[in-house]
């Protein structure tokens, strides 16, 4: 199955709207922009997005939202279609994405309650579309992702910390896992021995989709837990979703402050 990637902004699509050129993707209970916003029911190649596109206006500028597990949140990771979101979202003129993710931490530093920008991942999915390029009809398509982040996204987010005063951790790698399990204790130690610092089930494929399509893309994480416990602290219990939701509730007006200013900063 092949398809034409080469996607530019369709006038049509936002002709009701002005057009942003950033957009924010929400993660786990981040699911709406806020404010008076237009949706757009926006189709692609793969089919529809998880949901429809809110376009509103941060502080005088234009930007897109779209919640990456749905409105209700009714998909759970591995079943969500990156190709289809960020397909949507340049389709509407968006060129940067600054993303929000929850994440647990596999290093005692970096504590629930922290704020991350990471800038390395590794994927451990498995069976996940994490490509546009179905096949080569225009020879072939590598992307390049040694740094998977895009260096101005992600110096726009720690700016936007800073002018918060938000104390946001500068790098870090995260491991993607499939989910929507949790790890166990002896994944959790080997993904420590790999060099990883934080876990998540979402941040892989959408950064590679997001870079095939041209988008300059960047994440903020928020700290939840510390996944299966850390051998080091035996008092640390083992994560669980209600952990998870709760704490990604608590936290979730300091990520979603510092997430959008970033998307709004962005030249």
């Amino acid at each position: 199955m092949g398809h034409d990637v080469r996607v530019q902004p369709d006038p049509d699509v936002t002709s009701n709207a002005a057009r942003p050129d950033v957009a924010v993707i929400g993660g786990s209970g981040f699911y709406e922009l806020g404010g008076p916003v237009t949706h757009l029911d926006v189709d692609t190649p793969w089919g529809p997005p998880s949901g429809l596109i809110a376009i509103g206006e941060v502080n005088g500028r234009t930007v897109a939202f779209l919640s990456r597990h749905g409105a209700n949140h009714h998909l759970p990771p591995h079943a969500v279609d990156h190709r289809a979101n960020l397909y949507a979202l340049k389709a509407v003129g968006v060129r940067a994405v600054v993303a929000s993710f929850a994440c647990g931490s596999l290093v005692s530093h970096l504590p629930p309650g922290q704020l991350v920008v990471p800038d390395q991942l590794i994927d451990r999915t498995t069976g996940r579309a994490d490509t546009i390029h179905d096949r080569f009809e225009d020879g072939p398509q590598h992307a390049a992702f040694a740094d998977p982040y895009h260096p101005e996204v992600r110096a726009a987010a720690l700016s936007a910390g800073a002018a918060s005063h938000e104390s946001l951790h500068d790098g870090g790698t995260v491991v993607v896992i499939n989910g929507p399990r949790f790890a166990t204790r002896a994944e959790s130690r080997w993904y420590r021995s790999m060099g990883a610092d934080l876990i998540n089930m979402t941040q892989y494929p959408e950064a590679v989709v997001a870079r095939e399509l041209g988008l300059a893309y960047g994440a903020v994480g928020l700290v939840t837990d510390f996944d299966a416990g850390l051998d080091e602290r035996p008092d640390v219990a083992p994560v669980d979703q209600a952990t998870v939701f709760a704490e990604f509730a608590r936290h979730l007006p300091r990520l979603r402050e510092v997430v959008l200013a970033a998307a709004v900063s962005l030249a």
